[in-house]
């Protein structure tokens, strides 16, 4: 008997998963009714979910087996006192690759010295004035060695950078200096030539970067934050590009967004805002990794990517 499964994401994407999701379940073997509504709340097998959906409260889905994030960040709605059947996050390689590529971008900006040629179309020859390191000799630190994190990672090391990654609990991984503890979050941020953010938003992660640990970066480093904005203390950011410790910030992600008109990042010359567009998720990778947990469901086998409620990721 088929499966009833609900799409419950943004309105707008609804075209584009309407055609992938049953190409997916199909390729997966799942027989699977696609709903773009549920008539019958009580019917519903399966919650293909995202916040800006408009969907809150979980209750009359009585015969719920599991929601299934498009996002691969929970924060905001994991700890919904009416969701209380498996949550699984969002990881697929188009999400994965396409921050990777973000990040690589982001980084060779800084690292190349674009902005110096970019942003002078004055008429002047700077021919000689910025000779970059080679990336072997460029210290790149990740905070955050998730899925996201290690992917950013080998692609900068693929490059030739030096990269330094921390998290929290430790990792190893093969050409990259990982690190853990509060010691090793010190040694990373002391390296970082430049540092991009890519932690999950906890209590432990909140303000990580304060006052105190923007201080700890080399002098005139630049900050890359996709992760989340929380994870920066934004008035210690702004004092630290005022003084040039920070010579300058890439921000994809804000404690509040779309980040209020008014915000002093919008006008700093030192601050580049974007608009949380660093990896978006895809309809067709993304379905793959929805069928297969709806597979794995249906199957009796442990989903994947589920949600630590406790840790917040």
């Amino acid at each position: 008997m088929p499966v009833n499964v609900l799409f419950a994401g943004n309105p707008k994407t609804w075209p584009d998963y309407r055609e992938a999701l049953p190409a997916a379940f199909r390729r997966k073997g799942v027989a699977a009714n696609l709903l773009e509504r549920a008539d019958d709340p009580g019917a519903v097998d399966y919650i293909v979910y995202a916040p800006n959906g408009g969907l809150s409260d979980f209750t009359p889905f009585t015969g719920l087996k599991a929601v299934l994030s498009l996002w691969a960040g929970v924060e905001t709605f994991q700890d919904n006192a009416t969701l209380t059947v498996p949550l699984a996050r969002m990881v697929d390689f188009g999400l994965t690759e396409g921050m990777a590529e973000w990040v690589l971008g982001q980084v060779m900006r800084y690292h190349l010295g674009n902005d110096l040629y970019v942003l002078n179309q004055d008429g002047i020859w700077r021919n000689g004035d910025f000779v970059p390191p080679l990336a072997r000799h460029r210290n790149v630190g990740i905070l955050g060695l998730g899925e996201l994190g290690l992917a950013a990672a080998r692609m900068l090391k693929g490059v030739g950078f030096s990269v330094h990654g921390w998290s929290r609990s430790a990792k190893s991984e093969p050409g990259i200096t990982c690190h853990s503890g509060m010691d090793g979050l010190r040694e990373v941020l002391a390296k970082s030539e430049i540092l991009v953010l890519l932690l999950p938003l906890t209590a432990a992660t909140e303000h990580l970067l304060d006052a105190a640990r923007l201080a700890m970066l080399p002098r005139g480093a630049y900050l890359i934050n996709p992760g989340r904005g929380p994870l920066i203390d934004d008035a210690a950011l702004l004092a630290a590009l005022d003084t040039g410790q920070v010579a300058h910030a890439t921000l994809d992600v804000f404690r509040v967004e779309p980040l209020p008109p008014a915000h002093p990042f919008w006008a700093h010359p030192n601050v580049t805002v974007t608009p949380h567009i660093a990896s978006e998720t895809r309809a067709e990778s993304a379905s793959d990794t929805i069928a297969e947990n709806v597979r794995r469901g249906e199957a009796g086998e442990p989903f994947l990517y589920l949600v630590d409620r406790k840790a917040g990721y």
